[in-house]
């Protein structure tokens, strides 16, 4: 026989697990319903995150953050989601946003805008998708145009996480109107209050209310040449390499509202009793439940690999990465609304928290690629050998 090493955690993973965790149950959880409610930034789970270094914990320690690998952050994720959706997507977005730096920008850009988000005194948004340019991002018409030693941004983006909360924003702008398509987009970073930027008003969502999403407008809004992340043209690789690995945390984040929807449905349907027993006691309720957590564990396993592959940065990580973000984000739809329909008339009322779960986990099949576009990705990676 073979030796094989079978794939785990570590420790330290579960010890940060459970710290995460506490925090979540005691600070986030308790104003996740009136974080929804009220359609407010949840404030008081940042401050909790910043307080323990998970906000950004995934930046390098040479940059002032704690350096937690990809799975790490991952669990973090999972975790804050868990309890809060809105509030996962702090940790969520400042990896998104600041991907890009990580993967393509110089050592000077890298130490000016990362060391202030790893201190909490900073969060990072990502501008990449249009009204027009959604799944079709090279199509993009948001210009920058050289001018002295800086760029004039004009145009704008949508669908943009954080925003009106960031302070920093990695945007990206076609600087080449007539270079070869997905080779003429550089990338920049826009600070919060350059004259010419402003906000559209906060989206109106069906979930994820407590995370504003706002348009980004650009009006000859002039940009320093040293805010450019890598070089002209390589914007859009930046992007979409960013992507392969923040497509992961999307997968955890869908992991931990799943979790969350499934353990207070287990806990609602072994209180609830009917015909004078448990309503846990049926058949039918065990075998929806045993469902649920399988499918939940198989996206769980996906996701952690996909993490792993991201730590290594192995070859394979676009297939794995779009693979565990379309299957974990289907499961978190398919496990919160089976935990809405365990709990009945109690599921579909804000008396509960399944119904704002259910509604947060349609996002996750949307953002960073639609799923369509995930299994065109993977399609993609299969067909090439």
């Amino acid at each position: 026989m073979s030796d094989f090493t079978l794939f785990t955690t570590s420790d330290e993973h579960e010890e940060l697990r459970e710290a995460v965790r506490a925090i979540a149950d005691d600070k986030i959880a308790p104003n996740a319903a009136a974080v929804d409610a009220n359609a407010e930034f949840p404030q008081a789970a940042y401050d909790a995150l910043r307080a323990t270094d998970f906000h950004a914990a995934h930046i390098p320690e040479e940059y002032g953050g704690v350096g937690a690998d990809a799975l790490a952050t991952c669990i973090i994720i999972e975790e804050v989601a868990r309890a809060c959706a809105s509030s996962s997507l702090i940790p969520a977005v400042n990896k998104l946003g600041t991907m890009p730096l990580i993967l393509g920008a110089s050592e000077e850009v890298k130490h000016r805008y990362l060391a202030p988000t790893a201190r909490g005194e900073a969060m990072f948004s990502y501008g990449l998708s249009e009204r027009e340019a959604g799944s079709d991002t090279a199509s993009m018409r948001t210009r920058a145009a050289a001018d002295g030693d800086g760029w004039v941004l004009n145009g704008q983006k949508s669908w943009i996480t954080n925003a009106g909360v960031s302070e920093y924003y990695t945007v990206m702008a076609v600087t080449d109107p007539d270079g070869p398509r997905g080779r003429n987009i550089s990338a920049f970073v826009v600070h919060a209050d350059d004259p010419g930027f402003t906000l559209g008003e906060p989206e109106k969502k069906l979930g994820i209310k407590g995370s504003p999403t706002r348009e980004l407008f650009f009006d000859d809004a002039r940009i320093p040449g040293d805010r450019l992340v890598g070089d002209p043209g390589e914007g859009l690789r930046i992007a979409l390499r960013t992507l392969d690995h923040t497509r992961v945390t999307i997968g955890a984040q869908a992991v931990g509202i799943a979790q969350g929807a499934l353990d207070h449905a287990t806990a609602y349907v072994k209180e609830r009793t009917q015909f004078g027993t448990a309503v846990a006691n049926f058949q039918g309720v065990q075998f929806m439940l045993a469902d649920m957590a399988m499918k939940l564990e198989a996206a769980r396993q996906m996701v952690y690999v996909a993490a792993a592959k991201s730590e290594r940065g192995d070859d394979d990580l676009p297939f794995f990465g779009a693979a565990a973000k379309c299957y974990a984000s289907d499961t978190a739809m398919a496990v919160t609304t089976d935990a809405v329909q365990l709990l009945g008339g109690a599921g579909y009322v804000s008396d509960f928290p399944l119904e704002r779960m259910m509604r947060d986990a349609k996002i996750t099949q949307i953002y960073e690629g639609t799923n369509q576009i995930q299994r065109l990705v993977m399609a993609r990676k299969l067909l090439e050998g």
